[in-house]
């Protein structure tokens, strides 16, 4: 199968191929669109089983980025990287500068910044061979809190619509990862007085959230079968899917993880189930807000309010689902598309 007969190809600008051998680069860097300007989007490390797999992920990414960005009202297009490999064995400073050599002959028509598995210390590597890098330990830093407020803010827009109020004091939330964004995430929803379920592949950060949130622990796979008003995926994708669909007994999905539908058909399987879905890429939009303050030089206290505005646009299009009854993830990419047309105008 060639690239344009991929079936996650979305008219993607370019993609590049990258491989350094002194190094052990593999990666593969994913520009979707640039309409609206030059894409951005973070880079993740990952263990894929092939090569395969890692082009799948980063086409689906990127193209999430586009409307990601797009529905943040961001000048900013959608692209993505993959780094292929074991993130325990394979970094090194000679790897992230070969990167870095790599995204700077792109001359900005792509950004990139921290995803699953790469660190601000990361970023700080490649941007010695670049300057189009977001994220820096200088400048913005670290993108996870403003992820995790938007997703809050989101599920608190979720609630509203589903459960008939924002207020989460009582509310049973299944929370499935709790690295820095969905930690943060899930504290966040404590405060305001929820009952959390929680999971994770590392035992120290469900034992943290015992601990401190009084949260309850449950097994990895346990938590798509546990009785809850909001299920929360906040770690990798694709956890929707036919398996989990027939587990889920919640009124909610609100969480911070990418890709989170394994498969577009599941936007209508989850309305019919009578749960409320908050796309992905519109609910966990704060990072990319985080680190356009430095990409495209905007104020702390705009990227702020950007943030907080995740909560009205989710109000928005969970009305315009409801008056048109279709799914929000349809919905959102019609309401991205329409903002990318106008910007070709």
């Amino acid at each position: 199968m060639s690239l344009f007969e991929h079936p996650e190809f979305d008219n993607h600008e370019q993609v590049v191929f990258c491989h350094d051998q002194e190094s052990g680069l593999k990666a593969i860097i994913a520009i979707h669109d640039t309409t609206l300007g030059p894409s951005l989007g973070g880079t993740r490390l990952w263990n894929y089983s092939s090569s395969g797999e890692a082009l799948t992920d980063v086409l689906r990414l990127s193209r999430g980025m586009t409307y990601k960005s797009a529905m943040a009202g961001l000048p900013l297009g959608g692209g993505k990287a993959v780094i292929i490999g074991d993130a325990k064995k394979i970094k090194s400073e000679e790897l992230f500068r070969a990167y870095g050599r790599f995204i700077e002959s792109l001359s900005g028509r792509y950004i990139t910044a921290e995803d699953v598995n790469i660190r601000t210390e990361d970023i700080d590597i490649v941007a010695k061979e670049t300057s189009h890098v977001a994220g820096t330990a200088d400048k913005a830093g670290d993108p996870s809190p403003h992820t995790a407020l938007g997703t809050y803010l989101g599920l608190k827009a979720a609630a509203k619509h589903r459960l008939g109020s924002e207020d989460l004091k009582g509310v049973k939330i299944a929370v499935q990862g709790l690295g820095s964004v969905g930690y943060d995430f899930a504290k966040y929803c404590a405060e305001d007085g929820a009952d959390l379920i929680v999971t994770d592949i590392n035992e120290e950060s469900v034992e943290r959230a015992v601990k401190e949130l009084g949260a309850k622990a449950v097994g990895l796979d346990e938590i798509y079968g546990v009785e809850a008003d909001i299920y929360a995926p906040c770690a990798l994708g694709a956890t929707i899917n036919d398996e989990t669909l027939k587990q889920l007994k919640v009124k909610v999905i609100a969480g911070s993880a990418n890709n989170q539908l394994a498969n577009p058909k599941h936007d209508q399987a989850v309305k019919d189930m009578g749960i409320l879905y908050a796309p992905d890429y519109v609910i966990n939009a704060g990072g990319v807000i985080h680190v356009c303050s430095e990409a495209a030089n905007m104020s702390l206290e705009e990227t702020d309010k950007r943030v907080r505005a995740i909560y009205d646009t989710l109000d928005k299009l969970f009305a315009r689902a409801k008056e048109e009854d279709r799914p929000t993830g349809v919905i959102a990419d019609e309401m991205a598309r329409e903002i990318i047309a106008k910007g070709k105008q």
